[in-house]
């Protein structure tokens, strides 16, 4: 499942945040990078331990706390904190899977990646290349969104950046565990509840279908949930 999320920041948030990265140190992205995946990256990354990359994560994940699209499609239990990245000069990052687990910062504790997320933080007019290629079971679909907009894509899946041959492509990226971790579970979760909500506003609030729809949908949370 590909879902994106619009507009999760306005032009003028995105601008702002966008800003301020840019004056923060930014590092060889390689760094970063398990044995197989740093032969195919080439881009720079803001230190995770950079007050500026920790004050900005700490934007978006509130911002993502508020977005009720985010909250139905990962059903989050752990977000990753936000990470930044930067391609330019043909900088790209070649065919690779996240690694399932990952150690959060500063804790003795490990998050299972479900879902993984590129939040795009310039416009796309900004560059040339730079398309986020994610391979699925109907072929591999080119994500190159607007400066505030959001997706979200399995970590299972195999995906890549493609080169940047014209000026700078500017990003965060970061994983969470989800409470549900089957894919095909998680769909249809967030599909009924889109449904919902797309009907409930022309029913009345003791509307018995509506009811009977959300008991639906809780009881199928609480049979696939794993927290």
């Amino acid at each position: 499942m590909l879902i994106v999320i619009e507009k999760l920041f306005a032009p003028g948030e995105i601008a702002a945040l966008c800003e301020r990265l840019l004056a923060a140190p930014w590092a060889d992205g390689a760094a970063t990078a398990g044995e197989r995946a740093v032969q195919v990256k080439q881009n720079l990354q803001v230190p995770m331990d950079d007050p500026v990359a920790k004050e900005v994560g700490q934007v978006i994940l509130t911002r993502l706390g508020q977005n009720p699209q985010f909250l139905a499609a990962a059903l989050p239990v752990t977000i990753h904190p936000p990470r930044f990245n930067l391609y330019r000069d043909g900088g790209h990052y070649g065919a690779h899977v996240d690694g399932a687990l990952m150690r959060m910062p500063g804790e003795d504790r490990l998050l299972r990646t479900d879902l993984s997320a590129t939040l795009f933080l310039n416009d796309p007019e900004d560059y040339e290349g730079g398309e986020l290629t994610i391979e699925g079971q109907f072929g591999g679909q080119s994500v190159k969104l607007p400066a505030g907009d959001m997706v979200l894509y399995p970590s299972s899946s195999l995906h890549k950046v493609t080169p940047v041959t014209r000026g700078m492509r500017i990003a965060s990226f970061f994983w969470m565990q989800s409470a549900v971790p089957d894919e095909g579970a998680r769909t249809m979760l967030y599909d009924l509840d889109r449904s919902i909500q797309g009907l409930a506003p022309g029913r009345g609030k003791d509307d018995a279908d509506i009811d009977r729809l959300m008991q639906v949908y809780h009881n199928l949370l609480r049979r696939w949930a794993q927290i």
